[in-house]
């Protein structure tokens, strides 16, 4: 583990894309387990990077951005990515504080309170599709289009880029470097025409609101609306998208909790918290050590990088007892899902509404779910987000 001190802060930087993540699979949970148990906090050669696994120490990054550094987007040359350098994720205080206040305004529990309606009718519209079929993909016909049109709306986008943006969010996130690197290019480059645009002739959407928002008597620079852009049409959708499909798949491997969720859809709320602990969507951030520092009795030099990882910690038996049952009761059930501390995510109260609208209805209107499990799940290809390719049920 010390050979970490031997990597160059400019290496790690170089290394940090392409090596720092770690490669999902369906049963990763399990190797999680182990390593908490083994090896809490490690450091990965091959990855250049210290993985954290144990939820205090997970929490303990999440909540100290000044030694743990999440401006991370920098070339090989030492140079910010225009593409992604004024992502608020990869920012710190204050411009991520005063970017964030501005961009939480668009998720506000009165603004997305008021989506509730828009969404139902949504999803009625969509099972409307599929109902007399007998069957239907659980991300091809609801959980990829309810929230893609869902958050297109908000930034403007035209309903015949729909398509596009669904390829580019899978891009985006894959464990390919180059191509994701590309996409999120495409993306900058997209939304700078849509910018343009809409100084012309502003439009009810978010992106003309930012345009006119200002941070200490100053208007965001298009570099910033770009990124906020780019977040939110990746990250709006792919978290509605893998909380519904990853609730489906939960339940169906737990007939007893469908059931009981059949009679009693007020459990839904809780049951959704408990989905996302069990089958965490987001599974890690990338962050910078600033200072030289020691977590979890390990001494960690600055320039390392570090990955907290979500999915671990919210397995940990300290916090969640029994913590490999899917308890759709559990409380408390304070797990770091969306994150935790000023990174945490601005979509969660969308992604929660939207994803019990979407399993309310369904259960209403096909409470007979079973999933086609002759047909193997798959996971689409990333270093992060942990999202299936299709769900196939049944539902005579």
């Amino acid at each position: 583990m010390t050979d970490s001190a031997s990597f160059s802060y400019q290496e790690v930087f170089q290394r940090r894309m392409q090596e720092a993540s770690v490669p999902l699979t369906l049963d990763i949970y399990s190797w999680y387990q182990h390593m908490q148990a083994s090896h809490p906090v490690y450091f990965d050669a091959s990855r250049a990077s210290w993985l954290v696994f144990r939820y205090d120490d997970v929490q303990q990054v999440l909540l100290d951005p000044v030694t743990f550094s999440s401006q991370r987007e920098i070339n090989p040359d030492g140079s910010f990515d225009p593409a992604a350098g004024d992502n608020i994720i990869a920012m710190d205080p204050p411009r991520h504080r005063q970017l964030r206040a501005l961009l939480s305004q668009a998720f506000t529990p009165r603004v997305v309170a008021r989506m509730e309606s828009k969404v139902a009718a949504l999803a009625h519209s969509l099972l409307d599709q599929v109902q007399d079929k007998g069957e239907m993909d659980v991300v091809d016909d609801l959980a990829f289009p309810l929230p893609i049109t869902v958050i297109a709306e908000l930034l403007g986008i035209p309903n015949g880029d729909h398509d596009q943006f669904r390829q580019w969010s899978h891009d985006a996130v894959r464990s390919d470097y180059a191509l994701a690197r590309a996409t999120s290019h495409k993306l900058a480059q997209y939304f700078q025409v849509l910018i343009e645009q809409r100084r012309l002739a502003p439009q009810e959407d978010l992106i003309s609101a930012l345009l006119m928002a200002e941070i200490d008597g100053e208007h965001l620079s298009d570099s910033e609306i770009r990124s906020s852009c780019s977040l939110l049409s990746v990250a709006g959708h792919k978290t509605t998208t893998g909380l519904i499909s990853n609730a489906i798949v939960c339940l169906d491997e737990h007939p007893e909790a469908l059931q009981q969720l059949v009679t009693q859809p007020e459990l839904l709320p809780s049951a959704i918290e408990e989905v996302l602990r069990y089958r965490t969507l987001a599974h890690s951030t990338v962050h910078v050590v600033t200072v030289d520092t020691v977590l979890g009795g390990q001494e960690i030099k600055a320039g390392n990088l570090v990955l907290p990882l979500f999915a671990s910690a919210n397995l940990d038996e300290t916090h969640f007892p029994n913590a490999d049952r899917f308890d759709i009761l559990r409380t408390p059930n304070r797990h770091l899902s969306f994150g935790h501390g000023i990174h945490f995510c601005l979509g969660a109260p969308l992604a929660r509404l939207e994803a019990r609208v979407a399993l309310e209805i369904m259960l209403q209107r096909l409470p007979h779910i079973r999933r086609i499990r002759a047909i193997p799940l798959e996971l689409n290809p990333s270093s992060f987000i942990y999202s299936l390719k299709h769900v196939p049920i049944t539902f005579g």
